[in-house]
C-alpha cells in the first residue's frame, strides 16, 4: 500500500541558475502562484495515497523546515538536515535513520514527472530490483542523465549529461530497497548518479518507462514553462 511507503525528497539545492527569478529562495521553495513548488509536488503525491515525506534540507534549511512546521498538511512531513552539502547520495544516507519503509521512494525536489507511483512500486517489486529509476522521454537530453534499457527494462548504461538528442532520461524519481545502503560508499558526501547507480548497472537496476509530462525548474526558461503547465490546470 502506498500510504506505507516513505518519500524522501532532496531539497538541498542552491538554485544558482534561478537567481534571476528569485535570488534568495531555496529552489524547491520558488513561488508557483503564491505557494512553493514543493507544495505542488507533495500534494500531487499525497493525492495518489502517499502519506509520509522526509525532506532532506541543506541550503536555508531552517526556512523550509519552519514553513512546513507552521503550515499543517493532511500528510506527515519530517526533516533530515545536512550541515554541509552531501550530494544526492550523501543526503539519502544521512536520512537513513528516519526512513522507515522498505522499499522507499526518493525524489529530486526541483523537478516534476507525471507518473503513477503505485505502478512504479508494483514494477519495482515485480522486477525484484534493488533500485528502480523512472525513465522519461525528452527531445533534448543534454542536461540530463540518459538511460539504456534492455528488453526486460534492466538498465545497461547510465550516462550523465551527454548530448544525445532525443533519449530516455533519468527523471529524478527512484524506488529503493533498504539494501541500497549496502551499495553506498563509506564517505558522507557522494552522488547517487556517479557513485551508486554504476555499481548496479546490468544487475538489479531497472528503468520504469513513463509517458507522462516531465520538466525541471532549474533555469528561468524551464521555470516559466512549468508555470504555464500549472496555470493550465494540469
Amino acid at each position: 500500500m502506498l500510504e506505507d511507503l516513505d518519500v524522501v525528497i532532496l531539497c538541498g539545492g542552491l538554485g544558482k541558475r534561478l537567481r534571476s527569478v528569485d535570488p534568495d529562495t531555496p529552489k524547491v521553495m520558488v513561488e508557483f502562484e503564491d505557494r512553493p513548488f514543493l507544495d505542488i509536488v507533495m500534494e500531487r503525491l499525497a493525492s495518489q495515497g502517499l502519506q509520509r515525506f522526509v525532506l532532506c534540507t541543506g541550503y536555508k534549511a531552517q526556512w523550509i523546515e519552519e514553513y512546513y512546521r507552521k503550515n499543517e498538511r493532511d500528510f506527515v512531513v519530517d526533516f533530515s538536515r545536512e550541515d554541509e552539502p552531501l550530494g544526492t547520495g550523501g543526503a539519502v544516507k544521512n536520512a537513513q535513520p528516519i526512513i522507515e519503509s522498505d522499499p522507499f521512494f526518493v525524489l529530486n525536489g526541483d523537478c516534476y514527472c507525471d507518473v503513477s507511483f503505485q505502478d512504479f512500486a508494483d514494477f519495482h517489486q515485480a522486477k525484484q530490483a534493488t533500485a528502480s529509476i523512472v525513465a522519461a522521454h525528452v527531445d533534448d537530453s543534454k542536461d540530463y542523465g540518459s538511460l539504456t534499457l534492455d528488453d526486460s527494462e534492466k538498465i545497461l548504461a547510465f550516462e550523465e549529461k551527454q548530448d544525445k538528442g532525443a533519449a530516455l532520461i533519468n527523471a529524478g524519481r527512484y524506488c529503493f530497497n533498504q539494501d541500497v545502503f549496502n551499495m553506498m560508499p563509506k564517505d558522507t558526501k557522494f552522488s547517487l548518479e556517479y557513485d551508486v547507480f554504476p555499481k548496479l548497472i546490468g544487475e538489479s537496476l531497472y528503468g520504469f518507462r513513463s509517458a507522462g509530462e516531465f520538466f525541471d525548474i532549474g533555469t528561468p526558461q524551464r521555470y516559466e514553462q512549468a508555470l504555464e503547465f500549472f496555470k493550465h490546470g494540469k
